[in-house]
């Protein structure tokens, strides 16, 4: 596997996730880290990574107060390589019911909603363990070296819905199908744990370095 000398990847620390393991994964992967809750130190960083886990409600009330969401739309409306992971995906959306109604960061239109099931079903929520996905894009650089429907780790019980099934990059099954990750030119985000996945996930992240490429500025 081919290290990503060179990127330097900044992990947001708005204490709502698992941040030593997506830290120890990127390593793995070959790139440098930077941890940080303040968007001063992040932008230095050539990609981006929002982890998380817990409430939608807590985790854009954090965004809002460390002044974390001005950043985070403007470094996806450069197009600048970002990975979500889990609630990260989340949080890109317009809205969440997740405990009531909360507003995400606008992102990716569409909408995070629970899991729902018929009553007498033998599946359960949350979501929890290894499941498989397919790769709707055939070919996305990120999935460079994986089989076309690897597995990777699953913990939620929401999932987002967006508004252009364009959107969707990996699609999983629960009783139905489910948007597992989404896609818009640099901007990935997996409702999956890749740091939680072992080979597969790996994979995904050094891909994550490897391919995604900050634009150039053209001055004007």
């Amino acid at each position: 596997m081919r290290t990503s000398v060179g990127n330097t990847v900044g992990i947001i620390d708005y204490q709502m996730g698992n941040l030593r393991s997506v830290e120890r994964g990127v390593e793995r992967a070959g790139g440098k880290v930077i941890v940080s809750g303040q968007w001063r130190e992040l932008q230095s960083a050539s990609h981006l990574i929002l982890p998380g886990v817990g409430a939608f409600r807590d985790a854009i009330r954090e965004l809002h107060d460390r002044d974390l969401v001005g950043f985070l739309r403007d470094w996806t409306e450069q197009d600048k390589p970002f990975l979500g992971i889990c609630l990260g995906l989340q949080l890109l959306f317009d809205v969440s019911y997740e405990g009531g109604e909360y507003e995400g960061l606008g992102i990716v239109p569409g909408k995070v909603v629970r899991f729902a099931f018929p009553e007498g079903s033998t599946l359960k929520v949350p979501h929890m363990g290894w499941n498989q996905v397919t790769d709707l894009s055939q070919g996305d650089p990120l999935m460079q070296g994986l089989p076309r429907h690897p597995y990777f780790y699953f913990v939620h019980s929401y999932y987002a819905v967006p508004d252009n099934r364009q959107d969707i990059w990996l699609e999983s099954e629960y009783g139905h199908a489910f948007c597992a990750a989404v896609r818009r030119g640099n901007l990935a985000a997996t409702q999956f744990h890749p740091e939680k996945s072992q080979t597969h996930g790996l994979m995904l992240l050094n891909n994550f370095l490897q391919h995604s490429t900050t634009p150039t500025s053209t001055g004007s």
